[in-house]
């Protein structure tokens, strides 16, 4: 452990901590992502003869410390000075936006989702295909919540392009709980993500369509819908991929399979939790003639199967995910409305942050609650189109 102290003026009220903070001895005080929200806290540590320290051996840590004496060196400070340096937060801060600098435009990734899958006939897809699911992968694997919290903003908010956003979050969610709760080998993930990508392509432009309509499908629509998995296998065939799981995920992804998955072929494995997301992200997802359904709602429905029994998928994604995703609104005990940013161990007391005060005003700021707290214990769900407030997406992302 290699401690360096802090300066305690640089540290800000009401934001996640963005390290471990530790006194001169390496006692831990706050963990990392703590929320401070009044000095007198700083102030009952400080006053004790404490020396608020933070541990630059830690990975994130090291790498704002290294960068912290680069930039004193290039600057020509005094070695007495850099032999006294302290850290700032907003040094540890630095070090976190160079690691998100590597999360997309959403928007831009958005669109250029919706135009590959939009045209599976047009030129080079199947590469174009595969740098989009090596960019999800990514994004996956090093920024889940963010990930989450995008796609799930994205799919409420963005209803032209639904089908791309949709087909997105399929596969991230899916991902998700391949890894984090099912276990499988990390090699069935590209044929996992492919098949969660391509399971509409034969209805992409009518499935947005179908989320702004207001009427009842059409007997076309309908017969539409009923073909699309058989069609869009026969698209990939004839494009010529010849991995048989995904081509198979692909046709029987709307199948109604319940039952152990270990009882099934990988392809009916895969296309079995794909149905489960497919389901369960369509419920969380509005439309212009209804609202999302309440997530509860939509996780007990995902949570059991056709027969009534736990659906092993379907649990598997609710475990992955949590009851509330992150990226969708949520009321809190106190009145506050926010929206969750980050998944914790508890499936119902995710990080949120606050967008609307007790009296429905914006915050200025944006504050972060832990909703474990009773004060703070969120209380229902908010539909998307409840909350009228352009939320910006980057400054969200900024908080996780």
């Amino acid at each position: 452990m290699n401690l360096i102290a802090v300066n305690t003026t640089t540290l800000r009220l009401g934001q996640p901590l963005p390290f471990a903070l530790r006194n001169e001895n390496g006692v831990l005080l706050a963990r990392k992502g703590y929320v401070i929200t009044s000095r007198d806290e700083i102030t009952y540590w400080t006053s004790r003869g404490m020396t608020l320290c933070v541990d630059v051996d830690a990975a994130d840590n090291h790498r704002a410390y290294v960068g912290k004496l680069y930039e004193m060196v290039n600057s020509e400070t005094v070695l007495g000075d850099i032999a006294d340096m302290q850290l700032a937060a907003s040094d540890l801060n630095k070090a976190d936006a160079r690691e998100r600098s590597t999360i997309p435009d959403w928007t831009a990734l958005q669109i250029r989702a919706n135009g590959l899958l939009r045209d599976p006939q047009g030129e080079q897809f199947l590469p174009r295909l595969d740098k989009l699911y090596t960019e999800l992968h990514s994004l996956v694997e090093h920024h889940p919540d963010a990930t989450l919290c995008a796609l799930m903003h994205l799919s409420a908010s963005e209803l032209k392009m639904y089908s791309a956003t949709h087909s997105m979050l399929v596969y991230v969610v899916c991902s998700l709980a391949a890894r984090e709760v099912l276990n499988w080998p990390t090699d069935l993930d590209a044929t996992l993500g492919k098949a969660a990508l391509t399971m509409n392509i034969a209805m992409t432009a009518m499935q947005d369509e179908l989320t702004q309509q207001n009427q009842a499908l059409t007997a076309k629509q309908i017969e539409a819908v009923e073909q699309h998995a058989q069609k869009a296998f026969s698209m990939l065939v004839a494009m010529g991929v010849d991995d048989e799981d995904w081509l198979l995920a692909v046709r029987h992804h709307h199948d109604r399979a319940p039952g152990p998955l270990g009882e099934k072929t990988t392809a009916l494995r895969l296309a079995r939790l794909i149905q489960r997301a497919d389901t369960f992200i369509a419920r969380l997802s509005p439309r212009a003639g209804r609202l999302s359904m309440p997530p509860n709602a939509a996780m007990q429905a995902c949570y059991f199967d056709e027969k009534k029994h736990v659906d092993e998928a379907g649990a598997a994604l609710i475990k992955a995910v949590g009851v509330f995703s992150p990226g969708v609104y949520v009321r809190l005990a106190n009145g506050e409305v926010g929206v969750v940013v980050r998944r914790s161990a508890n499936t119902t007391a995710p990080r949120v942050a606050v967008i609307l005060n007790k009296d429905g005003m914006p915050m200025g700021e944006m504050i972060v609650r832990e909703t474990n707290l009773p004060l703070y214990k969120i209380i229902a769900h908010v539909p998307h189109r409840e909350v009228k407030l352009q939320l910006q997406l980057d400054r969200l992302l900024a908080l996780i």
